[in-house]
């Protein structure tokens, strides 16, 4: 069942296209992973699925609703079904623990439930013994566990996630992959992943699309993008010839 498709979608800043014709779909539950090189779009791409920008035509339909015709008020109850986490995650000068809750707290979660669920995902990214710690003085992995923490911690049915370990660590990479694949898998989350490491997008997605210069140049499983693409320009990208 599809949660999301994108029909004839267009972007352009000034009088610059960066996303052209783009045709989609995720279904329900499935990690779809978009790859392509820097400057290909798909920071954008990701930002008008969440509802963060307006494309210059085309359609977002998010769970049956095309969005393009959805009011504000209307789009901001489509956004709290989802959650987005940016490369470079900003966090409140707070406790870790106030970082994570904030979602739940501009919901109206009793404080109780917030505290369950607070230490809950905290633990699932392995930060439950920093709650109380000024999120401001952790470091780069840490951050954005905490970022990957207080989008978890609303449910979203759909996840959002732009670069998620580029520049961290291998120890960091590999916690981020563990959850991110243990809530796709056993929450039955939506994943949309945005990534530039092949080697993460074959280990972790169902279906990849490969994004180049604003347009989508084919979509397939893992194995049929990386052993036998079809379009010259992805095997060339798998190559490491275009970058």
């Amino acid at each position: 069942m599809t949660i999301l498709e994108i029909q004839h979608l267009y972007k352009k800043y000034s009088d610059k296209y960066v996303l052209e014709d783009i045709n989609l779909e995720v279904g329900r539950g499935e990690f779809f992973t978009v790859i392509g090189p820097n400057g290909a779009g798909k920071t954008t791409l990701l930002r008008l699925i969440d509802l963060l920008d307006s494309p210059t035509d085309g359609k977002i339909i998010f769970d049956g609703i095309d969005t393009t015709k959805c009011s504000e008020t209307e789009k901001i109850y489509l956004r709290r079904r989802m959650a987005i986490v940016f490369q470079n995650p900003v966090l409140f000068n707070t406790t870790v623990f106030e970082n994570v809750a904030y979602g739940l707290k501009i919901r109206g979660v009793d404080k109780l439930t917030i505290r369950k669920k607070v230490m809950k995902v905290l633990e699932l990214v392995g930060l439950a013994d920093l709650w109380n710690r000024r999120a401001t003085t952790l470091s780069g992995g840490e951050a954005q566990r905490v970022a990957l923490a207080r989008a978890l911690v609303i449910e979203p049915e759909v996840l959002l996630l732009d670069e998620p370990t580029a520049n961290l660590d291998p120890r960091n990479t590999a916690i981020i992959e563990k959850v991110i694949l243990n809530v796709n898998k056993e929450r039955k989350t939506t994943v949309v992943m945005a990534t530039h490491n092949m080697f993460q997008a074959k280990r972790l997605a169902h279906r990849i699309a490969f994004l180049f210069y604003g347009k989508i140049i084919e979509i397939g499983k893992p194995e049929e993008i990386f052993t036998s693409p079809k379009d010259p320009r992805t095997e060339a990208f798998i190559k490491g010839e275009i970058y």
